[in-house]
């Protein structure tokens, strides 16, 4: 079972892994994009990077990246058509963006085919299975909007889309990788997001009970390190 970790944990994970890539490549800067731009590029000390963001063009996230000064260029659109040239970065960044688009698995092979032979890709997401998962799922829009204020912390980007397509889960993702001949070198499980409040603690409890464990209040996210095979005969994108 994965360890429940903080999501100052899963930060440092990603930082770590990133350090041990920039290593590899014997401190030549890295290329790396951060898909999901309601989130900030993970602290690195001493490592040479350059920071692109993408994202869907959503009027939270526009004004979220206006005032954001960690990323060197940017762009917004349906990422199913966003230019994303083939094999251009070594680090693609996900931050719970998966679970509020459509067409997952078409805009993961894009980002795939963008990432160079031996890259990482570094995924956050809610997991569709947990009980968060379904509170976000079958909740109203107009109600989320109006509970979104007290349950998150003053300044947070949202409410965002929640879609929710199977691929957003531990099995999904798993699956995934398996069937694109990709390494999945960390896989571990948190609880960082409206469910540690008292209100959305309360409703994922709820869930899980009524579930009977099924959908569980344990953890809301899904933290992986997946890596991208050198070997060209490797089945990917």
């Amino acid at each position: 079972m994965s360890e429940v970790r903080s999501v100052a944990l899963s930060g440092d994970l990603f930082g770590q892994r990133i350090r041990e890539q920039w290593t590899e490549q014997l401190g030549r800067r890295l290329d790396v994009l951060h898909a999901g731009c309601a989130y900030q590029v993970p602290g690195l000390e001493r490592v040479e990077t350059r920071n692109t963001g993408v994202d869907e063009d959503l009027a939270p996230i526009r004004a979220r990246l206006e005032t954001r000064a960690d990323l060197d260029a940017w762009m917004l659109g349906d990422l199913r058509s966003v230019p994303l040239p083939p094999r251009s970065f070594d680090v693609i960044h996900i931050a719970f963006l998966l679970e509020r688009i459509q067409h997952t698995e078409l805009v993961l092979d894009r980002m795939l085919n963008a990432l160079r032979p031996g890259g990482l890709m570094l995924v956050r997401m809610r997991d569709r299975e947990s009980a968060y998962g379904v509170c976000a799922r079958i909740t109203p829009s107009w109600l989320r909007r109006l509970l979104w204020p007290r349950l998150v912390a003053e300044g947070a980007v949202g409410p965002l889309p929640a879609v929710y397509e199977p691929i957003t889960s531990r099995d999904g993702m798993q699956a995934y990788c398996l069937m694109r001949g990709l390494m999945i070198t960390d896989d571990e499980s948190a609880t960082s997001g409206p469910a540690r409040g008292r209100i959305g603690g309360a409703a994922v409890t709820l869930v899980d009970r009524l579930t009977r464990g099924r959908f569980p209040s344990g953890h809301d996210e899904v933290t992986m390190v997946i890596r991208k095979p050198q070997n060209h005969f490797a089945r990917l994108i």
